[in-house]
């Protein structure tokens, strides 16, 4: 791994992004190993959206994860840095406002949304704890925060054999449905420096997050962190 390779631009981020956008979801549910579509599954429980809720989806690429807020009532807003994304979920589901934007600069106003939610997009973008701050300065008060990303597994034999897998199996299997598969090899490099569970709850609590808790997904390969906003809406 190296230190260049994790050092990109928001716009060498957004370009790559830009680049798979078309096979994104088949690639996704591919390197998964199929667990992409339970995590998304758990995404949706936690989130608990309610018709008539407003929720904010960030990062949310082509929109397959804004899908089962909308179906459940919620006025829901997919949100993306990558404009071939957005173009992509434009033509997939065009009734979906989606919006271009920056994670730690939000296009919304102070207390807009009953929910923000983020699924593997936090890892890339540049000021983690600026991106925090501005989710929870659109949330309105008493609203809630669903972070799923890519962890730590608990067990060290899983870490080992998870490791190995990250570095030298997704690359080319990548290669087998992607057609730029360096994406891949930074997202594999991305996932090994991340923080682990609790250093991620401590920054959600340091951005202002209250009664922040996590969930284990699949060993640990991922992590649900919830929190709420504190102070109830007028």
């Amino acid at each position: 791994m190296t230190r260049a390779s994790l050092e990109k631009q928001p716009h060498d981020v957004a370009a790559m992004f830009d680049r798979v956008a078309a096979k994104y979801d088949l690639t996704n549910d591919v390197i998964s190993l199929g667990q992409a579509r339970l995590w998304r599954r758990a995404v949706a429980q936690a989130v608990a959206a309610r018709p008539g809720e407003r929720v904010l989806d960030l990062a949310a690429g082509t929109g397959t994860s804004s899908l089962p807020f909308s179906r459940a009532g919620a006025y829901t807003v997919p949100c993306d840095f990558s404009t071939g994304m957005l173009a992509e979920g434009r033509q997939r589901h065009s009734w979906l406002p989606f919006t271009a934007g920056d994670a730690t600069r939000l296009p919304f106003r102070d207390d807009a949304f009953d929910a923000v939610t983020i699924s593997f997009g936090l890892r890339n973008v540049q000021d983690t704890q600026a991106a925090l701050g501005e989710m929870l300065r659109v949330t309105r008060p008493g609203g809630r925060i669903v972070v799923c990303e890519f962890s730590q597994p608990v067990l060290r034999p899983l870490r080992t054999l998870y490791s190995e897998y990250l570095m030298k199996a997704l690359p080319p299997i990548a290669r087998t449905v992607c057609s730029n598969p360096d994406a891949y090899v930074y997202l594999a490099e991305s996932i090994r420096s991340w923080p682990d569970q609790p250093q991620l709850a401590r920054r959600l609590q340091r951005a202002g997050w209250s009664r922040v808790a996590w969930r284990d997904l699949t060993g640990g390969i991922v992590a649900l962190h919830r929190g709420t906003k504190p102070g109830t809406t007028p």
